[in-house]
């Protein structure tokens, strides 16, 4: 889909395209309404005025970007190495955009594009439930790492693991360690990717074995704190012990939020796995090296950016692709985690 042009949106709008020139650079002489509407209908189609790079050809720049939401979790360091190093092993420049938590990936993809005069993009960590009609704004080819959803898989490639599943072999493992009270540190209300499908997972191993979900055990995150954080491991562990809710194993759905669990449970004059298994997710190197070493979910972070570097170009040379591509994960025994019975 091609980008709105000035005399698209002065069409839309009833008016002359001088009007919308006035309405954008906040000219007084003009109805308030007027240059409400505009700008209203500025937004819903993103149109960004940049006339000059928009008639550039594209084929003048060699610019591949990487959108990353939630660029403090160390997961995605690893991947943003190799992401960079394929980039330029094959003579493209690379942008690294951090996108904010609760912000709209989409919408920052559709400016890069136009100011970067882009190739192609990586969405790392972040983009679900996006209408079709929006992303269909982005020109260019893009692939989505790290999310798994099967409707977006349906029409855009994906790289990723099963969330879903791969938490649920995580609780079923807890569970066959005797763990029946079994809590939680989730992502927060509003998430709707990766949080989302490892508690779906965490429910759904309860269920399969007859274990009812006690909803004082799921903790969600704060939005003040990063979700897979340390701090935010420790400050919602804190607040379960200060509950006095009675559990004997603690699952996080990432590996720092597991060692921040373990600090607050430490702080607490408790022991792990002694007095409370922990596991986490996401296989990080310093879960094999924190003590005690870290039970876990081990992605397989190498080969799946790789897989996205290479479909993402395959796309650009307009060549087929198998739209979702799954990786499996491994399940880690770590010192973190014991059997109770």
């Amino acid at each position: 889909m091609e980008q709105i042009t000035i005399k698209e949106v002065a069409k839309l709008c009833g008016v002359g395209v001088s009007t919308v020139s006035r309405a954008m650079n906040n000219h007084p002489d003009i109805n308030e309404a007027t240059k409400q509407k505009i700008m209203e209908v500025i937004q819903q189609y993103n149109y960004v005025p940049n006339n000059s790079a928009r008639n550039l050809k594209r084929s003048d720049s060699r610019t591949i970007a990487v959108l990353v939401k939630g660029i403090s979790n160390p997961f995605f360091a690893d991947m943003i190495q190799v992401f960079e190093r394929e980039i330029n092993k094959k003579k493209y420049s690379f942008v690294l955009q951090h996108v904010e938590e609760f912000e709209d990936e989409v919408d920052v993809a559709i400016q890069l594009e136009k100011e970067k005069r882009l190739q192609g993009i990586v969405f790392l960590g972040g983009l679900s439930n996006h209408a079709s009609e929006k992303l269909q704004q982005l020109t260019v080819p893009f692939v989505v790492s790290t999310v798994d959803d099967e409707t977006l898989a349906k029409t855009y490639a994906t790289v990723t693991v099963d969330d879903e599943k791969e938490s649920y072999r995580m609780v079923d493992y807890l569970i066959r360690c005797g763990h029946e009270r079994i809590a939680i540190l989730a992502a927060g209300e509003k998430d709707e990717s990766i949080g989302k499908l490892r508690l779906a997972g965490y429910r759904k191993a309860l269920e399969d074995h007859g274990i009812a979900c006690d909803e004082q055990l799921v903790r969600r995150s704060h939005e003040e704190i990063p979700t897979y954080s340390m701090e935010n491991g420790y400050a919602l562990t804190r607040e379960l012990l200060d509950s006095g809710i009675g559990f004997t194993c603690l699952y996080a759905i990432s590996d720092s939020m597991a060692i921040g669990a373990c600090k607050a449970l430490f702080d607490a004059g408790k022991r792990v796995p002694e007095d409370y298994s922990v596991a986490g997710y996401d296989g990080l190197p310093i879960a094999a090296y924190y003590e005690p070493s870290i039970t876990t979910i081990c992605q397989p972070r190498k080969e799946m950016a790789e897989a996205t570097i290479r479909i993402l170009f395959d796309l650009i040379k307009k060549k087929k692709v198998e739209k979702r591509q799954i990786f499996e994960a491994t399940l880690v025994e770590g010192q973190s985690t014991k059997r109770i019975r």
